[in-house]
């Protein structure tokens, strides 16, 4: 059994959620003269690849030192999206369950494609990594509880629509952009769409059902898209935490870690290593572009 990186590098560029505190690192103690080097760390939790905890929206849930890594590591799917869903569009599960088996109880991987524009890519944009990823409707939310899902992933900043949260008073150009694809797509206002019965429904309504979820997934994940394997995510063991930084991976047996591996010595590379399919970055501009003609 080897195991695949699902996690984006972390570092003192790596944004956190809009207007939560990022990393800061300084030295307390170095080699000379203390014989030893020591660093104090301040950052906020949604910080990099992180899990949502319960108690982050729903009072009476478990932290998350109460996940059993039975819940944590489970059979999952990981489905890749960024052939059908560009800047600021909805994905539903029919979208889904065309191009992967999700079964009862699963862990989901959402690949939207919009790691290709975080902090440690050539195509790096922290606006459009942030403000303009797409997210579900309402129907995605029940899907996910019939399903009995264990927990969702995602690889941009937040498992919502970014136009279903704060962030839409936060930025009336990219607003201005949404209200035009939601009217040209939907026949309807951002407002309608997203009414407030459904505001940040993939927080409010999934945690009293158990179900949350991991923001900001990245490293090799390209080569894992549209297949089924064990995923594991593994936060601390952080008690009160309503949110935990963590490593995301999947389990691959031996034999399919080296056809992996030989895939992945054929693709373009991060700065820090990971695999790049620049084919979903193509894929996303030309339907973006679309949404917005």
């Amino acid at each position: 059994m080897k195991v695949i990186d699902l996690t984006i590098p972390l570092g003192i560029g790596t944004p956190p959620w809009p207007t939560y505190e990022p990393l800061q690192v300084k030295y307390f103690k170095r080699l000379a003269p203390n014989g030893a080097n020591g660093q104090l760390l301040t950052h906020s939790n949604h910080l990099g690849t992180h899990l949502d905890g319960e108690i982050h929206f729903y009072t009476p849930g478990k932290d998350i030192a109460e996940l059993d890594m039975d819940f944590l590591v489970h059979d999952g799917a990981i489905v890749d999206l960024s052939d059908v869903a560009g800047d600021y569009d909805v994905y539903s599960s029919k979208m889904i369950e065309e191009r992967v088996e999700v079964k009862e109880g699963d862990i989901l991987i959402i690949h939207t494609g919009y790691h290709h524009f975080g902090w440690d890519q050539d195509t790096a944009d922290e606006i459009r990594y942030m403000v303009k990823h797409p997210g579900p409707d309402y129907e995605f939310v029940e899907w996910a509880i019939a399903k009995k899902l264990r927990w969702i992933g995602v690889d941009c900043g937040s498992a919502d629509h970014p136009m279903n949260t704060i962030i839409r008073n936060w930025m009336p150009r990219q607003t201005k952009q949404a209200e035009q694809v939601f009217q040209k797509k939907f026949g309807k206002s951002l407002a309608e769409f997203y009414d407030d019965s459904k505001y940040q429904m993939m927080h409010i309504d999934l945690f009293p059902h158990g179900i949350i979820h991991a923001e900001c997934l990245g490293g090799d994940i390209d080569l894992l898209l549209n297949q089924r394997a064990q995923i594991g995510f593994f936060p601390w063991r952080f008690v009160d935490g309503e949110a935990s930084i963590g490593r995301c991976v999947a389990f691959v047996d031996d034999d399919r870690y080296e056809e992996l591996m030989a895939k992945k010595a054929g693709m373009a590379k991060t700065k820090h290593g990971d695999a790049v399919d620049p084919s979903h970055v193509d894929s996303l501009n030309k339907i973006s572009k679309l949404n917005l003609a």
